[in-house]
């Protein structure tokens, strides 16, 4: 599964053939970066246990989300995930951004830990580049990095494009 099976190699090593691909085609490449809302309070209110099992549902979630089979979940990292959206601008990373938002609030899994929402939300950092030969992944995913920061620092519960921030 998600959580298991994809981590951070696997992440570069298909941003990084993706990135090559659409470079020679002169395709857009898109990245979210998610970060589920209030993750260290959860784990505080309902144990590990509860947070993997919580991680493990989120992970589902985005994977179900993605409609396009090049399109790409992996967990980044604790309560970190990234989506690696293929031959995607930035405005079909927002809808797929808004579509993983959306569907983790339909979980309505219950977060007494939040002092936004009462239930589990993500925080969502969206960022769309054509490739070139003076970029790179890293880049991209900084990028979306600090829009997820500004979605954090904004309220949390919320999508933010890095063409916003």
């Amino acid at each position: 599964d998600l959580v298991r099976s994809r981590g951070l190699g696997d992440v570069y090593k298909r941003q990084g053939l993706e990135w090559e691909r659409l470079r020679r085609d002169q395709n857009p490449l898109a990245l979210v970066f998610a970060d589920i809302d209030f993750f260290k309070a959860y784990n505080d209110v309902y144990g590990h246990a509860a947070g993997d099992r919580c991680i493990a549902q989120i992970a589902k979630t985005l994977s179900a989300s993605l409609l396009r089979p090049a399109d790409f979940a992996a967990r980044y990292g604790g309560e970190e995930f990234v989506i690696v959206l293929p031959d995607t601008d930035e405005a079909g990373a927002l809808d797929v951004a808004r579509r993983v938002l959306e569907a983790v609030d339909a979980l309505e899994i219950a977060h007494s830990g939040s002092p936004e929402h009462g239930h589990i939300t993500v925080s969502l950092g969206v960022a769309a580049v054509v490739p070139d030969a003076e970029g790179s992944t890293e880049s991209l995913l900084d990028i979306a990095d600090r829009a997820l920061y500004v979605a954090k620092r904004s309220g949390r519960r919320q999508v933010r494009a890095a063409s916003e921030s």
